[in-house]
């Protein structure tokens, strides 16, 4: 039996995030430095801090005193550290931060590449960790930061914020879809816009405040680009897997969970995109394991259609078009994005006091009671209680591996077929290939 099939077997024995049964709380450890009472602020760190880092970090900063932060681009964490008064100490290396005894926790808004390193090397270290989005770079990293956060009992909330925030109106969708009013089978459609393209763009000289060789990290050596660095290394298939997993993990998340696959991910992948930066000619398994180089232009898929099928038979469609979830059956369908959730069902509801309790009611269940007043707070909240957070790793990995094998078909050009138990692709070498990648020295992801 391998390790993924013993972490699956036991999580499905232990508590079910997305069906609200019987829950089994992070076993209870003492916190990491200053082991304060549990009304004492936390003691927080900010790794990568660049748009999405900082966001994070200053959402903890609120909540807990922040203490350092890190960033392999000094000026970055210059420019984040200024908001804390000469509190917050500066560090272009993470791992100085992970020696403080004094840090309980930290978050984590590196680029994509870079997050199961960092948060597996915090949580051997003591640390409680809040990484966004998407949480891996590859399927076989999932199962890493799942043998991690077994192995240190750590409290690991990742930022799908649609889990807890916009008035939870996700959260609702997902209540209606379960209770059966939208039909038996139903089938989700979940757009997330289009990726960017551009390029070739010109290589140059790193800027002096920026360590360049170790923003790279684990992938391939290559000289620096302006356009590889900051907000669009997400159009990069060697640091992300581009608005397939950055936007489309918020929404497959919620598919899933709806769906009765959020314990279970999906077992088919099939779909096509158009890559503008990837020739068809292109040995896929050799250019992401850095055996081959593409022209230095962006090499995401700018457009998409993929459809993934649950163990359940039911369905999920995701597309670059528009921003929302459909969720539809023979009964009945609705639509939600962080907007707005309409349809017909929808206005039942609210036209009813009692179908409006109802719902609120359910919400509750749906999350445990957790507290529902903004995804920082939730982590924070599972802290001081040792509960698992609402955005669990064990769901998420599921819900961003979907999207990987999204990936991996349109890459391969076919349909793939996942087998959960041994955590392999039937029959099909080529996409086993790309479960992992090879890893640049000293970068390399361990347990």
């Amino acid at each position: 039996m391998t390790l993924l099939q013993t972490n699956r077997r036991q999580f499905l024995r232990t508590t079910s995030l997305a069906t609200g049964s019987v829950f089994v709380p992070y076993m209870l450890t003492a916190r990491t430095g200053h082991t304060a009472e549990a009304n004492d602020r936390l003691n927080i760190a900010a790794i990568g801090t660049g748009n999405r880092g900082s966001t994070v970090g200053h959402q903890a900063g609120r909540l807990g005193n922040i203490v350092a932060c890190a960033d392999v681009d000094r000026g970055r964490a210059e420019k984040f550290a200024a908001e804390y008064d000469g509190k917050c100490d500066i560090y272009t290396d993470y791992r100085k931060i992970l020696d403080r005894k004094d840090v309980d926790a930290i978050t984590c808004g590196a680029p994509d590449h870079w997050h199961t390193k960092i948060v597996i090397d915090a949580m051997e270290a003591g640390k409680d960790v809040y990484c966004e989005k998407p949480l891996t770079l590859t399927i076989a990293e999932g199962q890493q930061i799942i043998e991690a956060v077994e192995k240190t009992n750590r409290v690991f909330q990742v930022g799908t914020q649609q889990r807890s925030e916009y008035e939870t109106r996700f959260l609702k969708a997902i209540v209606i879809v379960q209770s059966g009013r939208l039909g038996e089978t139903v089938h989700a459609v979940c757009g997330v816009g289009e990726a960017e393209s551009g390029g070739p763009f010109p290589s140059g000289s790193p800027p002096a405040n920026l360590d360049w060789n170790m923003w790279l990290g684990q992938a391939p050596e290559v000289e620096y680009c302006s356009k590889r660095f900051g907000f669009d290394f997400r159009w990069w298939l060697e640091y992300s897997g581009g608005q397939i997993t950055d936007w489309g993990v918020h929404h497959t998340d919620i598919a899933l969970w709806a769906l009765g696959g959020a314990d279970t991910g999906i077992v088919e992948a099939e779909g096509h995109g158009v890559f503008p930066g990837f020739p068809y000619t292109v040995n896929v398994i050799d250019f992401l394991n850095g055996r081959s180089q593409l022209p230095n232009q962006y090499n995401v898929a700018k457009s998409f259609v993929c459809t993934f099928k649950l163990p359940n038979e039911n369905t999920i469609e995701l597309n670059s078009v528009n921003n929302e979830i459909i969720f539809e059956g023979d009964q009945g369908k609705i639509r939600v994005n962080r907007r707005a959730l309409t349809g017909k069902p929808v206005r039942e509801i609210e036209a009813s006091e009692s179908d409006q309790a109802w719902l609120a009611e359910e919400v509750k269940k749906l999350v445990r009671g957790l507290p529902m007043g903004g995804h920082m707070a939730n982590f924070f909240h599972c802290i001081k209680t040792r509960e698992r957070p609402v955005s669990d790793v064990w769901t998420h990995v599921n819900s961003v591996n979907a999207c990987h094998m999204g990936n991996i078909a349109m890459l391969l050009k076919r349909k793939i077929v996942f087998d959960p138990d041994t955590y392999q692709f039937v029959g099909d070498n080529e996409a086993n290939m790309l479960i992992s990648r090879r890893q640049r020295s000293p970068w390399q992801i361990t347990v």
